[in-house]
């Protein structure tokens, strides 16, 4: 009998030095579509995947660049996504930030060449553009638990910067247990200089992002609009569920309503990935979340929304692994030792 499953796809930052080689080393069975990635890249006068993946040296400036990371995660992501096995009935399909481009494409939204077209052209938009950046902070405990009041306090700290003068700041995607916040830079340092140092990591500057899901993106959305034609997109072949946590089902929706939102609300909103996971929890009760690569980051994020929507008993990190060292929850393709689970490679 079949298990049955919610795909999730991750954004930027999941495609680190442990990641260079990934490709070529999981999914040599999809060198042709890979071949037609590289010549799109080239054709746009970029390094091509399989050169980049292929380095003998990974720099943190070089590959967490929009224009080079959005494409190798998407890459990473759908042929991962290729390689689940029909042991499972996959549900529905989400993800977080960019993993909503990849979401689309392994939900058969985007064909494989338009979901690359889609986030090429915005990873490169975002990349030329640079406007503000991103901050990453928690609001829980060593165990994943939320720390009373900490929630409200981050937010209302976060509105209160936001609104001074000549400064930016917003809640760019809500993250599990922790906050990403976005702004311009005066915005991100009153943050980072009124909240205390937490974990020995935070708050933590991510490199080369930009102010994702904000209105200083209302630009790059509008390029993207323009360069991205309506006739890329289709109805969905599974449920989608998008960063408000708005479930989109096959043939319920145009093309043009994914084109708006996918290039609209979703560049220039808050991304509420724990509502995403709340609400594929809810409305589909799966056996297991798969989580495609490259990297494990999304992992923690995954656990934290669950024990916030207590999924199955699950009320902190001891019961979440638990839980994971008899009946898996969360089956991470990232992870070496988890990826035969899933996958029929």
């Amino acid at each position: 009998m079949k298990q049955t499953a919610v795909v999730i796809c991750p954004g930027r930052g999941t495609y680190n030095k442990e990641e260079l080689g990934y490709i070529a080393r999981h999914h040599g069975n999809q060198a042709s579509l890979l071949a037609d990635f590289d010549t799109y890249r080239a054709a746009q006068g970029q390094e091509t995947l399989s050169e980049l993946d292929g380095a003998s040296r990974f720099s943190v400036a070089k590959y967490s660049r929009g224009d080079h990371a959005s494409a190798l995660i998407y890459a990473s992501s759908l042929f991962d996504a290729k390689a689940i096995s029909d042991r499972f009935d996959v549900l529905a399909v989400t993800g977080n930030s960019m993993g909503w481009y990849t979401a689309l494409a392994v939900a058969g939204a985007l064909r494989p060449m338009a979901g690359l077209e889609v986030v090429n052209t915005m990873g490169t938009l975002m990349h030329e553009s640079l406007i503000g950046g991103q901050s990453l902070y928690p609001f829980v405990d060593e165990e994943w638990v939320e720390l009373p009041g900490e929630r409200t306090r981050l937010l209302d700290l976060i509105a209160d910067i936001g609104a001074r003068k000549n400064q930016t700041l917003a809640v760019s995607i809500h993250l599990g247990g922790m906050i990403v916040v976005a702004g311009d830079e005066a915005g991100l340092r009153a943050f980072e200089a009124e909240v205390e140092p937490r974990q020995g990591r935070f708050p933590m500057r991510l490199p080369n992002h930009a102010a994702f899901h904000t209105d200083l993106q209302v630009p790059v959305a509008a390029k993207g609009q323009s360069q991205l034609s309506v006739d890329l997109f289709a109805s969905p072949q599974v449920p989608l569920v998008d960063g408000r946590g708005a479930v989109w089902y096959p043939k319920t929706n145009t093309a043009a309503d994914l084109h708006a939102y996918t290039l609209g609300a979703q560049v220039t909103e808050t991304y509420d990935f724990t509502a995403a996971i709340r609400v594929a929890a809810r409305t589909f009760a799966p056996d297991v979340f798969i989580c495609t690569g490259p990297g494990t980051t999304l992992g923690s994020a995954i656990a934290h929304s669950l024990i916030q929507t207590n999924w199955q008993g699950l009320r902190s990190k001891s019961a979440f692994l638990d839980r994971q060292g008899t009946t898996p929850v969360l089956i991470s393709l990232g992870r070496e030792d988890q990826r035969a689970m899933a996958t029929s490679l």
